[in-house]
């Protein structure tokens, strides 16, 4: 069965690195941004400190402090980080269902998983943040820009059949994302259980009646 690659990118290394040099820089800065995620993830935004961040990457502070001078510069990085994580984790996972698959089911099925796993816990966190930060805010609101129109850009050239009628893909798509998102914030911040099974299954019905039929 033919299947819908993936492209990975590292984090880049400081200037005038190259080499073996470049590559030890980008791996420890990529140990830098992880440690910062799960700062953010089981600590919170607000208790998320360059000395904590050295500590959960077994880095000194001064290691941490020569690729990232300031907290906001490590957010910067994590922010950075998680939306092109999302955007191949995204590609990825679409690209991996046959052509002969039920698209609508496998396409609902793998952006849930995408916005209920801890890269989106990062990201609620950060926007909840960034409300009451304006410093936080600057940084976030100019990236989730640039994130949009990349995830429309890529939905876009992911699904062509419904290039046919642009104004249902933009329903179908809003419709995926505001419902699924929702979801998984209530999953966040609510005790209760939410049937999201039977809210899926209606989503995936919905999307079928959108999709152009002469594709």
């Amino acid at each position: 069965m033919l299947k819908r690659t993936q492209e990975i990118k590292t984090s880049p290394a400081g200037p005038g690195e190259t080499g073996w040099q470049a590559r030890k820089s980008a791996a420890t800065r990529d140990q830098i941004i992880s440690s910062a995620i799960r700062c953010i993830v089981e600590l919170s935004y607000s208790n998320t400190t360059m000395m904590k961040i050295s500590e959960k990457a077994g880095l000194s502070r001064g290691a941490t402090l020569h690729h990232f001078p300031s907290k906001m510069d490590v957010i910067a990085a994590v922010v950075d980080y998680l939306h092109e994580k999302r955007i191949q984790a995204f590609r990825h996972s679409i690209r991996e269902i046959p052509e002969d698959a039920d698209m609508a089911h496998l396409a609902v099925q793998a952006y849930s998983a995408q916005v209920n796993h801890p890269v989106y816990v990062a990201l609620f966190e950060l926007s909840v943040a960034a409300r009451t930060d304006d410093e936080l805010r600057e940084i976030l609101r100019p990236a989730q820009l640039a994130f949009d129109r990349e995830w429309y850009e890529t939905a876009w050239d992911l699904f062509p059949e419904w290039h046919s009628d642009r104004e249902a893909f933009d329903l179908a798509l809003n419709l995926s994302q505001q419902l699924m998102e929702g979801i998984a914030i209530s999953n966040f911040t609510h005790a209760r259980e939410y049937d999201k099974d039977r809210l899926l299954a209606y989503l995936e019905d919905k999307v079928r009646e959108l999709k152009p039929s002469d594709s």
